[in-house]
């Protein structure tokens, strides 16, 4: 794969994910939900302050340690991305690494800029957020990342009370609020371990099977005993 196609994958994922966030910032209050197809997909707004599908983690530091370590993995997914292509890798392998490099780019966007640019989201259906306000509602590095993909399938369903430690409680498939930057990042590790002796067999080959170069000279007075 040419190193423009992985350029093109990343940028229409990180393009379409900035697109669909900044509309439902500018148009959702918290906790808003809209139908798409029937119950079953929504388009629900949340914020959340941590990792992908809303799990949180520390804090204030828990945040930022957590941005910066979305920084530090783009830096290295850009030269690790330019390693696989150059070696020549396989494509479906250099798709999915692209897909996780855009969602983890996607969300590291959010991260650092929407405190800036975004007024802060309230509950309140008449006020949603204004874009490039003259105060954000956080400083760089502390921005929430919006979701609203929400799939629940399965609703109002119970586990029976023989279920041990969940039972007799509700139950709903798929619980999680994620957005497009998740999804291409579950979507390219899935991809991987589904795929992986697809991807990496042929290299494995390729690398055991090489050839051993001598100095020795091959002519007609080389004698085979």
């Amino acid at each position: 794969m040419k190193g423009r196609n992985v350029f093109l994958i990343i940028f229409l994922v990180v393009l379409a994910d900035q697109v669909l966030k900044i509309f439902v910032k500018t148009h959702y209050h918290v906790g808003e939900s809209h139908s798409v197809i029937g119950n079953w997909f929504r388009m629900y707004f949340i914020e959340n302050e941590g990792m992908a599908y809303g799990w949180k983690f520390g804090g204030d530091w828990g945040k930022m340690i957590l941005t910066l370590f979305r920084f530090a993995a783009v830096i290295f997914g850009i030269f690790y991305l330019r390693k696989i292509v150059q070696k020549k890798y396989h494509p479906g392998f250099i798709a999915c690494a692209a897909l996780i490099f855009a969602g983890a780019l996607g969300n590291l966007i959010d991260s650092m800029f929407y405190g800036i640019i975004f007024e802060e989201s309230q509950t309140n259906f008449l006020n949603v957020a204004k874009i490039f306000p003259n105060h954000g509602y956080a400083g760089f590095f502390h921005g929430k990342v919006v979701d609203m993909l929400y799939f629940p399938i399965i609703r109002n369903a119970h586990f029976p009370s023989w279920v041990p430690i969940w039972g007799g409680e509700d139950f709903e498939f798929f619980r999680p609020i994620f957005n497009l930057a998740d999804a291409a990042i579950s979507s390219g590790v899935i991809a991987i371990l589904l795929f992986q002796k697809r991807f990496f067999g042929q290299r494995k080959a390729d690398t055991n099977h090489h050839t051993v170069e001598t100095g020795a000279i091959v002519n007609d007075e080389v004698q085979v005993s």
